[in-house]
C-alpha cells in the first residue's frame, strides 16, 4: 500500500493493519487515543489514531468523523498549517505525517501572523455543523446566530459546570463563583462575530514541524471567540516563544480593548472540561479563573 492507494481506498487500510501488511510504530498520542507512525510502500509515514478497547469508557459515536470535520475545515483557511486527512473511518483516522522539530522564534511569530488568519477567516455562526466533542467529552455544536456572551455561558461554560458539580470535582462554593460569571457575563465585553477557531488550543495541540512551522492538531473547531483561542494557548506554562506569538499575532490583528482582562473568562472553558474529566485537581484553578474574571484582573492562567 502506497500513499495514493491509501488516498483513494482509505477503507482497506484496517485490513492491511490486520494482516501486518504495513510497519506500524507506537507513538504518543495524547491521553484519549492510541496512536502509531504507519510506514508505506513507498516510503511515505501517515499518522494514525485509534479509539482503544476499555469496557469502562466506549468510543463515542462519531468522534473520528468529527475530529477529520474540523481538520479540514481549518485545513481549508489556507493559513496555519493543518495535517491533511488520509483516512476517515468510524474507528481509525489516519493522516499526514508531520515531522517534528525544535520551536524557533522565526516560527512562533509565523503562527502568530498566521493563527489571525486562521481566526479571519470566520464561521457562518458560534458552533459547526458538525457534532462537537471537546477530549472525550461531548460539545454541543448547535449553531448559533446570537451574542458570543449568551453562546459561551449556555453552550460552553454551564454544561461542563455541571458535569464538574455532579462527579463532585466542584462543590457548591465553586460552582457560586462560576454562576456568578455566567450571571455577569453580559458584562465583560468582547463580543465580536464568528470567528474559525482550534476550539482546544493549549500547548499540547500545537506541533513545531521541521518544516519550521507550527502546525496544528487535535482540534475541537468552531465558530467561536478567537480571544478563547489564545487564552487557551497561555494555560500550562505556555508554549515556547509565547510573547511573540501574541505579538505578531496582535500586529496583523489587533485585539479589542480589555482583551487581557478577559483572558480567565476565556480560560474558564477549558478549565472546567478538565474538572468534569480529571476532577478536583483543577478544582483550585476554576476558582482562581471565576475570581479573577469577576474582578476584573486577568492573566488566571495555570502553570501545573
Amino acid at each position: 500500500m502506497d500513499l495514493a492507494y491509501l488516498r483513494a481506498h482509505p477503507e482497506h487500510l484496517p485490513t492491511f493493519l490486520t494482516h501486518q501488511r504495513i510497519r506500524e510504530t507506537p507513538v504518543s498520542g495524547g491521553d484519549i487515543c492510541a496512536a502509531s507512525r504507519l510506514t508505506l510502500d513507498d516510503g511515505h509515514s501517515v499518522f494514525a489514531k485509534t479509539w482503544p478497547e476499555r469496557a469502562d469508557r466506549p468510543q463515542p459515536a462519531g468522534f473520528f468523523a468529527t475530529e477529520a470535520a474540523g481538520l479540514r475545515w481549518l485545513r481549508a483557511a489556507g493559513a496555519v498549517p493543518v495535517p491533511e486527512v488520509v483516512a476517515a473511518l468510524p474507528d481509525l483516522l489516519a493522516l499526514q505525517w508531520v515531522e517534528p522539530g525544535e520551536p524557533s522564534a522565526e516560527a512562533a511569530e509565523r503562527f502568530g501572523r498566521e493563527l489571525a488568519g486562521m481566526h479571519r477567516a470566520g464561521a457562518a455562526a458560534f458552533g459547526a455543523e458538525w457534532t462537537g466533542f471537546i477530549g472525550a467529552l461531548p460539545q454541543d455544536n448547535t449553531p448559533d446566530w446570537g451574542r458570543w456572551s449568551a453562546w459561551f455561558a449556555r453552550r460552553r461554560l454551564l454544561p461542563y459546570l455541571r458535569l464538574s458539580v455532579e462527579n463532585g470535582a466542584l462543590g457548591p462554593a465553586e460552582a457560586a463563583l462560576v454562576e456568578r460569571v455566567v450571571a455577569r457575563i453580559g458584562e465583560f465585553g468582547g463580543d465580536e462575530p464568528p470567528a474559525r477557531v482550534h476550539g482546544d488550543l493549549w500547548p499540547g495541540n500545537l506541533l513545531w514541524g521541521a518544516d519550521d512551522r507550527v502546525w496544528l492538531v487535535d482540534p475541537a473547531a468552531h465558530g467561536g471567540h478567537r480571544e478563547t483561542d489564545l487564552a487557551a494557548l497561555a494555560l500550562f506554562g505556555g508554549p515556547p516563544h509565547h510573547d511573540r506569538i501574541m505579538g505578531a499575532y496582535r500586529e496583523a490583528w489587533p485585539l479589542a480593548d480589555g482583551w487581557r482582562e478577559r483572558v480567565p473568562l476565556h480560560q474558564l472553558h477549558l478549565l472546567l472540561v478538565h474538572t468534569a474529566m480529571f476532577g478536583t485537581a483543577y478544582r483550585d484553578a476554576v476558582s482562581r479563573a471565576a475570581r479573577a474574571t469577576l474582578d476584573g484582573r486577568g492573566r488566571a492562567t495555570v502553570n501545573e
